[in-house]
């Protein structure tokens, strides 16, 4: 009978020990999962600065006890601060990524991507195996000049310079984007504005007839010019979107169709 009570006294611990028990192998479960997708930190920092286009290769720094094995090599991607994905995995590139297509992986583990686009950008690591103590981390930077496709009232354009970088933590400040002319004159453009992931320069500018002009913004960082882009504008005929000029050439050959009829109706009466 004493057994009897003992064994019931014991058998609710038993259960409560079995569910902690369950708890703490879910949390250890759940804790190395996030160990795997840690934000990278890590001393070894640099940023690179490209345009739209270019090729362009991300070294990784940890390499130096691995043999010249990227097997146990996971590269991650983070655009905006809110979102980490696997580029390569364990020395594979994984399929499902968005730039997979122009990803390779070279022999001493650096990242490539083929024919940058602003999307492009943002903060990439590298990592051996499941540490974070050699993190290598990359911040690529993309700069680009688009235009306004159509004029305004008053006959001018907007351009715009954007750099599109790693998250709004890093703050262009308002005097980071420069406008140059042809002759290397400063420009008077807007300020550089920051918003989120980019930062924004604004220049309206008159196309002129017959001539092209191109112009060049700068993205500056202590004192020291980081990169440049380029814009040529076309001259003033060429601004005009193809749907103007085909409604203008409907537009003449209505009025030559109507000028050939009037001047026929006239012959045949002149005729009679």
């Amino acid at each position: 009978m004493l057994s009897l009570l003992f064994f019931c006294a014991r058998e609710p611990n038993l259960s409560l020990e079995r569910e902690m028990q369950q708890h703490i192998s879910s949390l250890l479960t759940i804790l190395i999962f996030m160990l795997q997708f840690e934000a990278c930190i890590s001393e070894t920092y640099m940023d690179l600065y490209y345009t739209p286009g270019n090729d362009v290769i991300l070294p990784c720094d940890n390499t130096s006890s691995l043999n010249s094995s990227c097997s146990i090599i996971t590269w991650f991607y983070d655009r905006d601060n809110s979102e980490t994905t696997e580029m390569v995995w364990n020395g594979a590139i994984m399929e499902n990524s968005a730039q997979a297509a122009r990803l390779s992986l070279y022999s001493n583990c650096s990242l490539g991507i083929r024919n940058i686009v602003a999307e492009d950008a943002g903060l990439y690591c590298c990592r051996s195996g499941n540490t974070t103590a050699q993190d290598t981390n990359v911040g690529l930077h993309i700069l680009n000049i688009s235009a306004s496709q159509t004029l305004n009232g008053d006959g001018y354009i907007t351009l715009a310079c954007t750099l599109f970088k790693y998250s709004d933590s890093q703050l262009c400040g308002e005097n980071s984007i420069l406008w140059l002319n042809e002759r290397g004159t400063v420009l008077l453009g807007s300020g550089a504005r920051d918003t989120g992931p980019m930062c924004v320069s604004l220049l309206t500018v008159k196309p002129q007839r017959a001539h092209n002009k191109t112009y060049t913004c700068q993205y500056i960082k202590k004192n020291s010019v980081k990169i440049e882009a380029h814009y040529t504008l076309r001259e003033y005929t060429d601004q005009f979107p193809v749907s103007y000029i085909m409604w203008t050439l409907r537009i003449g050959a209505v009025i030559l169709m109507t000028a050939i009829t009037v001047f026929v109706l006239r012959g045949r009466d002149e005729t009679i």
